[in-house]
C-alpha cells in the first residue's frame, strides 16, 4: 500500500453567497468543505493517497459529502455515520477581495461525535502523514479522539501535521481556546500557522520566540507561518527563514490554506520525508525551497476558483502553474 496522507475531523457543507440579483431572492450555493477534508481532497487530486477518518451524519448532506469524497478519490473507509446529529453547516460571504465570513451551524454536529473508539487499525496501515485542525477540539467526544489519533498516528510511524486553523465563532463563549488547543499542537511534528493565528498564540505565551521555543521543547520540528500575499516564514529549531508565496488576484479564498497544508504533506510524503527526516530538510535548502514553493502554489491556485472541494488544484494544474513561474 502507498504511504498515505490520512485526515481527521470535520467534513461540512459551505453555503457559498452566489452574486445578488435585482429582485432576486438571496442565493447560497451548496459547497462540500471542511478543512480536514479539503486536505485529503487536494492530496488525493495532486496524485496522492489520501484517506478521510471522520463522522457524518445519516442526511442528505452527509450523503453528499461521502459521494464527493469518493468521487474525488479518497480513500473513506474511515467513515462513519450518525443518526445522533446532522452535518455541520457554514454560510460564507465573500468580500471583494475574497476573504471570507463565516456564519456556522454546528453544535452539536456530527463530526464532534467521533469517539476514540472509532479508529481502527486500519485508519493508520501505510499511515505516512496524519493531519488535524483545531475545529474537532472545540467539543467533547472529538477533542479527545483528536488527540488520541495524533498519539495513535505517531505510534505508528506517521509525521503528525496540525493546522491551527482557528475559527473563534465554533467555540462556545468563555471557553479557554488556548488550553485547550496547545496539548495538540504540542502532539505535532509539523505545524502550520496563519500570522494573526501566531500574533494570537504569541499574546498568550509570552511573545512569538516563547511560542516557537514551547512547540520545539514538545514534538514539533517544522512551523510554517503563512501571512496571505506576503511571505511566508518557516521555523525549525535554531534555524528559521522566508520564502516568497506566488502573486494572484483571489477571487475565494475558502480552502487555499488546506491546498496548501496538501501540498506541503503531499511533497514532504513524495520525498520520503518524515517527522525524523525534518531536521535534515531545513538543512537541504534546494529541497526546502521546492517543497515550500510547490505547496504555496497549490495555496494560490485554490484562490483562483470558488469554493472547497471543487477549488483544490490538480497535479496537472500545478505543475502547469510551476512550469509558467519557471
Amino acid at each position: 500500500m502507498s504511504a498515505a496522507v490520512v485526515c481527521f475531523g470535520e467534513a461540512l457543507i459551505d453555503f457559498l453567497a452566489a452574486p445578488e440579483l435585482p429582485g432576486a431572492p438571496h442565493a447560497f450555493l451548496r459547497n462540500a468543505g471542511g478543512a480536514p477534508a479539503n486536505v485529503a481532497v487536494a492530496t488525493a487530486r495532486l496524485g496522492g493517497t489520501a484517506r478521510f477518518v471522520g463522522m457524518l451524519g445519516q442526511d442528505l448532506f452527509g450523503d453528499f459529502l461521502h459521494d464527493e469524497l469518493r468521487a474525488a478519490g479518497v480513500d473513506t473507509a474511515g467513515v462513519h455515520r450518525t443518526g445522533a446529529a446532522n452535518t455541520a453547516l457554514a454560510f460564507v460571504k465573500l468580500d471583494p477581495g475574497g476573504e471570507r465570513s463565516f456564519s456556522f451551524y454546528r453544535s452539536p454536529s456530527a463530526d464532534l461525535l467521533f469517539t476514540p473508539a472509532h479508529f481502527s487499525e486500519a485508519d493508520f496501515t501505510g499511515c505516512a502523514a496524519f493531519h488535524v485542525c483545531s475545529n474537532s477540539l472545540t467539543g467533547e467526544p472529538s477533542a479527545s479522539a483528536t488527540l488520541a489519533g495524533m498519539r495513535l498516528a505517531r505510534t505508528h510511524g506517521a509525521l503528525v501535521s496540525m493546522d491551527l486553523n482557528l475559527r473563534p465563532a465554533l467555540w462556545d463563549a468563555g471557553a479557554d481556546i488556548a488550553a485547550r488547543v496547545w496539548p495538540a499542537l504540542c502532539e505535532a511534528d509539523l505545524v502550520k500557522l496563519s500570522r494573526p493565528e501566531l500574533d494570537w498564540l504569541a499574546a498568550g505565551s509570552g511573545g512569538e520566540a516563547a511560542v516557537l521555543a514551547r512547540l520545539f521543547a514538545a514534538h514539533a520540528r517544522l512551523v510554517v507561518v503563512t501571512d496571505g500575499p506576503a511571505p511566508l516564514h518557516w521555523h525549525a529549531p535554531g534555524m528559521h527563514g522566508e520564502h516568497p508565496v506566488h502573486a494572484v488576484t483571489a477571487r475565494d479564498t475558502t480552502g487555499a490554506g488546506d491546498a496548501f497544508v496538501a501540498g506541503l504533506l503531499h511533497g514532504l510524503v513524495e520525498r520520503g520525508i518524515g517527522a525524523a527526516a525534518l531536521d535534515a530538510l531545513v538543512h537541504d535548502p534546494d529541497t526546502l525551497a521546492a517543497t515550500l514553493s510547490f505547496a504555496a502554489g497549490c495555496g494560490a491556485l485554490a484562490t483562483q476558483r470558488h469554493g472547497a472541494f471543487a477549488a483544490m488544484p490538480t497535479r496537472a494544474d500545478i505543475d502547469a502553474h510551476l512550469e509558467c513561474r519557471a
